[in-house]
């Protein structure tokens, strides 16, 4: 049983020789032209996609490869004007993370440790203090977190409605005045072309909390919905339009850009649903006392009451799914509890057996698990229900996603699924229908996830894939930081390229294309 906090992802790290940026042809007056843009003054919204957040956090040496700024760089080839981000000079160790009146409020930066082959949180206290603000307008007006009804939310960037979850403590770092928007502050900057990739949070939040959130279609107020749920579409639909028109007003051009599907994104596809093998488990002894103790008796019951197919004994030659809880099945505590009671070597643990295994299935390869879930798989609950259970049962019933159910927040079974998808849908619908209203180049980031997550060579000649944590060679072919959500500089310089393509052709432009391996991958450290 020793072995069972032994199922972690492997991961390993990759060296890198630093270079400067390139562009990937010569640069010349005469090569390159803005078409029928105007550059002159670049503004940016959306959240942490579009602020250059990487590795689980925003901080100071990551900040610089947002796609944003690097689409500046592209941009200045051609007469594009001085571009601003919000200062992160106060992160001074590099570390990342925020400080709210002193106290910790996001964690420090991932990193590869190659002491224990796999990423952590570095460490160190963050030195960026929320309270230090700056109210500038950036024309780098990403802000993490944001979902689209926030950019237009009065009191956002207002301190203190921090501790109420009223605010965004990245807004409010910078933002001109208490009761400002995010983009009032971006029309401050009276742009002449802009980017817009805004609405992956409306989904995503969902998502990353394993479909704890609620799925608000038919609410239409965005004040009532918590912050992990997924947002109406006729909220979107109005917001959208809103921020567009906006946009749009004094005559800027621009690229708006559609929403991935999480099926996209390592952090969704990184943790296999079967990792239990012999092994991992503790070897063909543990695999036959729990097939013995628990799943052969647990089969039985449940094939009893016609739904045998919910669980299955575990192979000593292959890899065994993780147990989880499916809300959508029908609860069979009640029932569970009273076959149990009927046989006299389960009576005693029937009501443990019906408390935990009333809505629990065996995982199958159409279940998603959240990146984190690698770390808690194997090891020990401390639920209440254990409090008068005796040894060994407490020990054979609470090891998590093996006998004990995994919770919600950890995997995204297909119904969950199938909403995200259904809402990510009608979110693009709106956002192509307002891009095509006002003639604007549209980046369907969607589509080239899809891509990426069969892998593309790029225009370096590299091959790159979404595959994430598959050995050293790999590594440096991955375009995903270490929180598997968002980009690495090489991924970011990947979406600017994306960019770039579509102003090209829409605004008959013709820009310098980026090298993404000419860019950072992964941070590794020896040790931490």
């Amino acid at each position: 049983m020793k072995k069972y906090q032994s199922i972690l992802l492997a991961a390993c790290a990759f060296s890198f020789v630093a270079c400067e940026p390139e562009f990937e042809n010569e640069v010349t007056n005469e090569s390159y032209s803005s078409g029928e843009a105007n550059f002159s003054t670049y503004v940016s919204l959306g959240n942490s996609l579009t602020s250059g957040y990487m590795d689980g956090t925003m901080y100071r040496s990551g900040q610089q490869y947002s796609f944003p700024n690097l689409l500046a760089k592209q941009f200045a080839v051609v007469g594009g004007g001085a571009f601003t981000q919000p200062s992160f000079d106060d992160d001074t160790n590099d570390l990342g993370g925020l400080l709210v009146m002193g106290q910790p409020a996001a964690a420090t930066r991932l990193i590869l440790n190659m002491a224990t082959g796999g990423p952590q949180n570095l460490k160190g206290t963050p030195t960026i203090e929320v309270s230090k603000l700056q109210a500038k307008a950036y024309n780098n007006m990403g802000v993490p977190g944001a979902k689209s009804f926030h950019l237009l939310a009065s009191g956002y960037g207002n301190l203190s409605n921090v501790p109420l979850g009223k605010a965004n403590p990245y807004f409010v770092r910078h933002a001109t005045s208490p009761n400002t928007t995010v983009l009032s502050d971006a029309m401050a900057l009276n742009p002449t072309f802009f980017t817009n990739w805004i609405g992956s949070n409306d989904v995503l939040a969902y998502a990353l909390s394993g479909g704890v959130g609620v799925n608000q279609k038919g609410n239409l107020d965005p004040s009532t919905y918590g912050s992990d749920d997924i947002t109406d579409p006729q909220v979107f639909a109005s917001v959208y339009s809103t921020i567009t028109n906006t946009l749009t007003s004094n005559g800027a051009k621009g690229v708006v850009a559609t929403i991935p599907y999480v099926t996209s994104i390592p952090h969704f596809t990184t943790v296999p649903f079967n990792p239990l093998t012999a092994e991992a488990l503790g070897g063909s002894a543990t695999v036959d006392q729990l097939n013995s103790q628990l799943l052969g008796p647990l089969k039985q019951i449940l094939t009893a009451l016609g739904e045998g197919n919910r669980i299955n004994s575990f192979s000593k030659t292959e890899a065994n799914a993780l147990l989880i809880k499916d809300e959508t099945l029908t609860d069979l505590s009640q029932q569970i509890t009273f076959v149990a009671s009927q046989n006299p070597q389960l009576a005693p643990l029937a009501n443990l057996l019906g408390q935990l295994y009333g809505q629990v299935r065996h995982a199958t390869r159409n279940d998603l698990f959240v990146l984190g879930t690698s770390s808690v798989i194997g090891t020990t609950s401390t639920d209440p229900i254990f409090t008068n259970v005796p040894s060994p049962y407490k020990e054979l019933f609470s090891k998590i996603g093996v006998t004990f159910p995994l919770e919600d927040k950890y995997v995204l079974i297909p119904f969950e699924q199938n909403e995200i998808k259904t809402a990510t849908d009608q979110f693009n619908d709106i956002i192509w229908t307002a891009a095509r209203s006002k003639k604007l180049a549209i980046a369907d980031m969607n589509a080239i996830m899809r891509y990426l997550t069969g892998g593309i060579r790029l225009s370096d000649g590299q091959w790159y894939t979404a595959d994430y944590f598959k050995g050293t060679a790999n590594m440096n072919k991955v375009l995903f930081s270490l929180d598997g959500v968002h980009p690495n500089p090489r991924g970011y310089a990947f979406v600017a390229n994306e960019i770039v393509k579509v102003i090209n052709e829409h605004y008959n432009a013709q820009l310098p294309m980026l090298v993404p391996g000419n860019y950072p991958g992964v941070t590794i450290k020896s040790s931490n």
